[in-house]
């Protein structure tokens, strides 16, 4: 009788190009799809909020007739690099249209596609005082007055206000405002980074006309008239030494990250998500570069997401 062996599984294959994974492999879920409708009476801000949407990275659709919501929902990336958060916009210039959107919003709950609805509203002074600066027609005005449009999109409006997620009173709001408050609803992105570039230039040149912060770092010996410093630039480190080794050099040039990391934060709050600092010397090749360099990575180790730019270097 001959014993028969249990044989030992072969080597795993998969079709060429398709990596093996194990329990040991991390899984990185698809992103969750994220839809909002923007509606709301006419006048209450909603082209603000949309830009607003827009800046943090929304996909937005403005002016949506109802009926084609649910086919822009279902053509969403369940998974991949396409569009995962979509922002609608949906009111009464698409007219008789408009009735359709409580289909539309109970055929997208139906598919089990998760929404808000988020409602601008504003009192009726505000709305014609609005209207009256912009002097545009109220879309449901017709031929009679402002007032009519107004107390007509109020009635097509009004339950739809009563059962939205959310609902803005945008009557003291500025532009500003509204986008903050914009920010504060859509979740987690008021934390958005915010991103600095830290850019050397030569004055001879002229200065960046973007540049939120110029410094002039033309107080500092100047490692041209060194010979053997002439053709190297500022991110070799003989110039380097050069320049920062000088007297109280490198202690200014981290003092003034130090300075400018303490106020930074504020470009969030007002709303710019970007900020450059230029840094000058006479031609953009020593001076400013090396004090740039140091300037971006002192940034960094305070958390901001810094890059570098060398505007003018090997331009002469």
């Amino acid at each position: 009788m001959t014993d028969t062996a249990m044989s030992e599984p072969g080597p795993q294959t998969v079709p060429e190009g398709i990596p093996l994974l194990d329990a040991r492999t991390p899984r990185i879920p698809p992103p969750v799809n994220e839809i909002l409708i923007i509606t709301g009476r006419s006048g209450a801000g909603r082209t603000n909020a949309a830009r607003a949407l827009e800046d943090l990275d929304w996909y937005v659709v403005d002016n949506l007739p109802p009926s084609m919501l649910p086919a822009l929902v279902g053509m969403m990336s369940p998974e991949g690099g396409g569009v995962h958060r979509l922002a609608v916009v949906v009111d009464v210039r698409s007219r008789a249209f408009f009735a359709d959107l409580s289909a539309a919003l109970e055929q997208l709950k139906s598919a089990g596609a998760s929404h808000r609805v988020i409602f601008l509203d504003a009192d009726r002074e505000t709305i014609i005082r609005r209207y009256e600066a912009n002097r545009r027609p109220h879309p449901l005005q017709g031929a009679g007055t402002l007032m009519d449009g107004i107390l007509a999109e109020e009635r097509m409006t009004e339950a739809l206000r009563r059962t939205a997620d959310e609902v803005i009173d945008t009557s003291k709001m500025s532009v500003h405002d509204l986008t903050r408050h914009i920010r504060d609803v859509v979740a987690g992105e008021g934390d958005r980074p915010l991103h600095l570039t830290v850019e050397s230039f030569g004055f001879k040149y002229g200065l960046p006309l973007d540049a939120d912060h110029v410094l002039d770092v033309r107080f500092l010996k100047n490692p041209y008239w060194v010979t053997e410093l002439r053709h190297l630039t500022g991110r070799d480190e003989p110039v380097a030494a050069y320049v920062l080794d000088q007297p109280g050099a490198r202690q200014f040039a981290l003092d003034y990250a130090d300075l400018l990391a303490s106020m930074l934060h504020g470009y969030l709050t007002e709303l710019k998500p970007f900020a450059t600092i230029a840094v000058g010397c006479t031609g953009g090749k020593h001076r400013s570069v090396a004090c740039t360099e140091l300037i971006a990575s002192r940034l960094r180790e305070h958390g901001y997401l810094t890059r570098v730019v060398h505007r003018d270097m090997g331009r002469e």
